[in-house]
């Protein structure tokens, strides 16, 4: 068997897993909120914002350097998949604590734009 197909069959159903998932929340975004209840938007709020620190994540991720030995070899494709996976977690449980508060933000200002704010009162 030969690993190297294995990886590379890997890599393609990430990358493709990965461009649906951004797909997915622009989708929720440009969706019309105007008659949504409060969970509804703090819902996807707080998806973006699980999105976004995943995104940043990553991107702290690339600034560690890797020894030679985590870049080569079979195990590295399995060590990436679970590295995305801790990310993904961290991410989203840091938006379920509001460690950063930036979906509350959008929640409060999706209320403002779509008038939200004044139906509750």
């Amino acid at each position: 068997m030969d690993i190297s197909n294995i990886t590379s069959i890997y890599n393609d159903l990430y990358a493709s897993a990965s461009g649906q998932a951004a797909s997915k929340l622009e989708n929720k975004l440009d969706a019309d909120y105007s008659s949504a209840t409060d969970d509804e938007l703090m819902d996807v709020c707080k998806e973006f914002e699980a999105y976004f620190l995943e995104q940043v994540f990553k991107q702290m991720m690339k600034t560690v350097p890797k020894n030679e030995d985590e870049e080569s070899g079979s195990n590295s494709t399995m060590m990436e998949y679970f590295q995305e996976q801790m990310i993904q977690s961290l991410a989203s449980d840091s938006t379920e604590n509001n460690s950063l508060g930036l979906a509350q933000m959008l929640y409060e200002q999706m209320k403002r734009n779509y008038g939200l704010d004044s139906q509750s009162v």
